[in-house]
């Protein structure tokens, strides 16, 4: 997802389905248009550091690749590293995708192992991975699908949630909270899977809260709230001290106002006269650690129904002779009033269904032939669902035979600010019942959204913790979990889409950007050697013709030589489906996320710059046939350079050095040499030269019927080798050097 994801940044992977959505209906295209502009207010751009420029230089460059063994920086195998994936899309396009030819030419860029993203989870909904199953109480309640196979499942479907407590989410933006909507028949309820009785662990350790932005600092004196069932018994009423708590939250902090604290909550309706804050605020919070274990509805036989806390409406304002002034502006839309919430019950009815977008189905993913056979990674349905029906998933792909490499725990519990101890106390639980399924399982997370820096959470206490991954590890370790984190992933959309003209740069900063990112992570006390997956990535958060130009190609191959130099373990490239261009709104140009151009009827068109990067990293760089493969490092004289090395040995015997030209303007010669204990060695013999750039692709701007010509492919000649060689790299282009390395 690029999950551009997430919240409200222009870059969410609902930009993704929308923008598929819209090529069937203008008027989609229309009001996403407009949803994502509103949310790209509350998302801030990435903030990039400026980039270095190399000086422009004639001179070759001299490039020793260190050949020790002992320096040697990975090893992998490139049908496990270089991976793709697969998402949701517009109501009715599975079939239409999931053709013969069109897995035929996906297939056909060399990408090796599949990962299923799961975009009903950004979009606050639960996922009937298989609409066969059944509801906890007739047509509403807690779903689980059907764990025994009968007909193939083509497609599948999200449920909103009617307890929700967003205003925005990640996917389509479409629905609004529950806590300001103006309707006391309607109310948020946090998840019960997060109380005592489930968690093992105190309420206490477990707040759930709402917030809600004022969008300006407002003097504050009162609150009203119209408290569902289960009610609060103890909670505070809390305004924020800092900038921005929720992309900020670790420069500030929860404050209760002077009579905001309540220690003996009977529900109803309550105003509170809570004093005033030292100011004006803007941001508040109502935080709740004890219920009333009432439920939502009387007689109710489901205790989940019972546990948590339920808001109807909530308000916050002045007061003065008895009149209670409201702030918050109550309507069923996204204009009302922003709310965030802690969590969402997975609480939901058979009139749910989301109808304008699908999941492709279990079924039809593994059967086409677009997992090659090999282990498959897979999601669960985490932040909103059940274990039971988490369970049930992997037994039904147990019992249809299908191989699964890695399960992912949910989906971006950043972009949906679950706390780190929430998201943990989840994880055990689905963790446990999975692990009753298989005990082999390889479960893992927490599946970020992609990060420049560490990610924060508000600090439990004054000077606390912030890091929200080695709080994270820390709930997981307390608990005796630890066991069950088989591996750490994280998504990587390092660019916003409106920085076209900004390809150099963007370049020249991305190995800094990957490498800083994941030793931040492994810096949060990670277990040593825990296996690491960047799990969705592309070149920006959203769609953008840059990603169509020679500039995508350049990135993903710089992309995979900085992760795998990092010693990770992989990536999976996002997307994999022919996908009809839609405008980069709010920039100029057309673009997709794919590696190949689709039409309106999904049907793969052309390859797009990004194929051809991945052909070339699949089967020119690692040797087509696969096998175990040791990247070593490579410095260049002089230190910066428009041009980064990744030397490649391969199981075949040959060395494959892979060389990205960042510099649009000029053409650049390298000389390579390899030091090895025994001495420096060179290219021998014949070296085969695959190069892309400008001259084999170009990307033709035309609205929506913007296309490649030339369309690839590389070039691919045969060069001399030997000792002082010169190997030249066209302006803007992505060269592999394959041969034998030897003395002469």
């Amino acid at each position: 997802m690029p999950r551009s994801h997430r919240r409200g940044n222009g870059g969410f992977r609902r930009t993704k389905v929308a923008a598929r959505i819209a090529v069937l209906a203008p008027l989609a295209l229309a009001l996403f248009a407009a949803a994502a502009v509103a949310h790209s207010r509350h998302h801030p751009a990435p903030i990039l550091a400026p980039a270095a420029f190399p000086p422009r230089t004639t001179a070759p460059y001299d490039i020793a690749v260190d050949a020790d063994p002992r320096h040697a920086l990975n090893r992998f195998a490139p049908d496990s590293a270089f991976g793709a994936g697969v998402d949701g899309v517009p109501a009715r396009a599975v079939p239409e995708i999931y053709t013969p030819s069109n897995v035929q030419q996906m297939l056909g860029a060399g990408l090796g192992a599949a990962s299923y993203r799961l975009y009903t989870e950004l979009s606050v909904q639960d996922w009937h991975w298989n609409p066969a199953g059944h509801f906890s109480q007739g047509s509403g309640g807690y779903w689980t699908s059907t764990s025994t196979p009968a007909k193939t499942i083509v497609d599948s479907y999200g449920y909103r949630l009617p307890r929700r407590g967003f205003t925005h989410d990640q996917g389509n933006d479409d629905d609004y909270s529950r806590l300001d909507d103006g309707d006391l028949g309607s109310f948020w309820k946090s998840n019960p899977y997060l109380s005592q009785s489930y968690t093992g662990d105190p309420d206490t350790a477990h707040p759930q809260w709402v917030l809600f932005d004022l969008h300006a600092k407002e003097q504050i004196d009162a609150a009203k709230i119209w408290w569902g069932s289960p009610y609060a018994v103890r909670y505070q009423v809390q305004y924020w001290t800092g900038g921005d708590p929720i992309w900020d939250p670790a420069h500030g902090a929860w404050v209760d106002f002077p009579h905001g604290a309540v220690s003996n909550g009977t529900g109803g309706t309550v105003t509170l006269s809570l004093g005033e804050a030292p100011g004006k605020v803007r941001y508040l919070r109502i935080a709740m650690t004890e219920g009333s274990g009432s439920c939502t509805a009387q007689g109710s036989s489901d205790p989940r129904d019972c546990k948590g806390y339920a808001i109807a409406e909530a308000g916050f304002g002045t007061i003065g002779h008895g009149d209670f002034t409201d702030l918050v502006e109550h309507r069923p839309d996204r204009r009302q009033t922003v709310t965030y919430a802690s969590s969402v019950d997975p609480w939901h009815g058979a009139g749910d269904r989301v109808r304008d977008q699908e999941q492709p189905g279990l079924d039809i993913v593994f059967q086409s032939g677009i997992t090659r056979g090999m282990p498959a990674m897979v999601p669960i349905a985490m932040m909103y669902s059940t274990p039971e029906n988490a369970a049930a998933e992997l037994q039904y792909l147990k019992a249809r035979g299908y191989a699964i490499g890695r399960v992912e725990m949910g989906e971006e519990p950043d972009g949906q600010f679950v706390a780190p101890e929430d998201y943990a106390a989840l994880y055990v639980q689905f963790a446990d019942a999975l692990h009753k399924v298989d005990p082999g399982l390889a479960l893992g997370g927490p599946v970020f959204e992609d990060n420049s820096r560490d990610l924060k959470a508000w600090a439990l206490q004054k000077h606390g913790e912030t890091s929200w991954t080695k709080r994270f590890v820390a709930y997981l370790s307390a608990h005796g979990h630890l066991k069950d984190l088989s591996f750490f992933s994280f998504e990587h959309y390092p660019f916003a889409s409106c920085n076209n003209d900004a390809g150099e740069a963007n370049l020249l900063r991305e190995p800094g950007l990957i490498s800083n990112i994941v030793s931040t992570w492994r810096r949060d006390d990670l277990p040593l050697g825990l296996p690491m997956f960047v799990t969705e990535t592309n070149y920006s958060q959203n769609e953008t013709d840059a990603a169509q130009e020679v500039t995508g190609a350049l990135w993903y191959a710089e992309m995979m030589g900085s992760l795998l130099s990092t010693g990770a373990n992989g990536a999976f490239f996002y997307e994999y489906e022919p996908i009809p261009l839609s405008p980069s709104d709010p920039c100029r140009g057309w673009g997709s996320y794919g590696v190949l151009l689709g039409d309106r009827s999904y049907t793969a068109q052309a390859p797009l710059s990004q194929y051809f990067a991945a052909q070339m990293m699949t089967q020119s760089w690692s040797a087509p046939k696969g096998g175990t493969h040791v990247l070593y490092p490579a410095s260049i004289a002089g230190g910066d350079s428009w041009v980064v090395a990744y030397p490649l040995a391969r199981p075949d015997g040959q060395w494959s050095l892979l060389l990205v030209n960042r510099d649009f303007e000029n053409a650049h010669a390298v000389t390579v040499e390899f030091d090895t204990p025994g001495g420096t060695s060179w290219f021998s013999g014949s070296v085969t030269e695959a190069t892309f750039g400008p001259a084999q692709y170009a990307w033709i701007e035309q609205g929506r019927q913007s296309h490649p010509d030339p369309d690839g492919p590389q070039s691919t000649a045969t060069v001399p080798g030997g000792m002082g060689t010169t190997y030249t790299l066209p302006a803007e282009s992505l060269v592999v050097l394959t041969g034998a390395v030897g003395t002469r």
